[in-house]
């Protein structure tokens, strides 16, 4: 199988910080493969099973109290089995430093995907389906993601998104639902209930999913700067959306990122009408103007309106 250009990476020797390169006498470490902002991910090999894994190891010198959050995050998604989620296989500590085996998936993020060229509509549509479909099964769980950014989403060799990085994930109930307090979050990719402190439910994560695919489309940041910056200028401007896009499409992403989140569509809807662009293949050259800053024009509006509208009262697949 060739390897899509923008998922090759040269391999990084790691920069040990542990005391043995070999976990529990079973993990042992490799390439380094990132680094967040607590954690480093390396790959490695699962010596009892010979199989290659991903381990993510908190860094001692974060200074950050992270060591329930992470072992939080391992149980969350051990418990969360989906084809578009990074799997859990073990988890433990060593040397003081708690660490998390995964799934190794081969590739790069979607950042770098979109860094190395805009996506066609149907790619989106296919990648959005499969995004919708792990967020539709996590939400169902009782769970929000608080941080789907492109980043966070590992792109395999195959092109199929998993949606990884659960460590400010939170178990919804009625004191989560409308809990005010710090922004939780990355700036860019907040939804507008996030900025103003009401906490993150099910529809910020469709949001921040909006912003993405949006994101994918264009080839750029639809809120860049500093954080601050970012985070407000949702409040005092919609995203703009790529003017070349099907009705149904665009306004979708409309309805995606709509500022009251209770006008947006729940996850699997999202995955439904994703899947149907993808299956429609609304594909075709990406123009160079790629973005109407005034929205789609009002006829196309209403065309997709209706579609949108038929889209819902349909009824809705099991996300898979």
């Amino acid at each position: 199988m060739k390897v899509p250009q923008w998922s090759a990476r040269p391999p990084t020797r790691p920069e040990f910080r542990l005391t043995t390169r070999v976990l529990a006498d079973r993990y042992r470490l490799g390439d380094l493969l990132g680094r967040g902002g607590a954690a480093d991910v390396y790959e490695g090999l699962d010596l009892r099973m010979r199989r290659p894994v991903a381990i993510k190891v908190v860094r001692p010198e974060s200074g950050l109290r992270t060591e329930e959050r992470f072992h939080d995050e391992g149980r969350l998604l051990a418990q969360l089995q989906h084809p578009g989620l990074v799997a859990v296989y073990d988890s433990g500590e060593e040397d003081g430093c708690p660490y998390l085996v995964m799934q190794l998936i081969r590739g790069a993020t979607l950042r770098r995907r979109i860094a190395a060229a805009r996506m066609t509509p149907a790619e989106v549509g296919r990648a959005g389906s499969a995004l919708a479909s792990a967020l539709a099964h996590v939400h169902a769980a009782g769970v929000v993601h608080r941080d789907v950014k492109p980043s966070n989403i590992l792109m395999d060799e195959t092109g199929r998104p998993h949606l990884t990085d659960f460590g400010i994930s939170k178990l919804l109930d009625a004191a989560a639902r409308t809990a005010t307090g710090p922004l939780v979050g990355t700036a860019a990719y907040l939804a507008p209930e996030q900025v103003r402190g009401r906490g993150a439910g099910p529809a910020s994560d469709v949001y921040s999913l909006g912003l993405v695919l949006i994101e994918s489309l264009k080839g750029e940041m639809e809120y860049g700067g500093a954080p601050l910056e970012s985070a407000i200028a949702r409040l005092h401007r919609p995203p703009a959306i790529p003017a070349h896009l099907s009705p149904g499409l665009a306004e979708l992403l409309h309805a995606m990122t709509d500022p009251d989140e209770h006008s947006r569509p729940d996850a699997p809807h999202c995955f439904r009408m994703l899947a149907a662009v993808a299956e429609e293949g609304h594909a075709g050259p990406v123009p160079e103007t790629a973005t109407d800053r005034t929205g789609t024009p009002g006829a196309a509006r209403r065309a997709g309106r209706a579609l949108l509208t038929a889209l819902r009262r349909r009824p809705c697949p099991e996300p898979r």
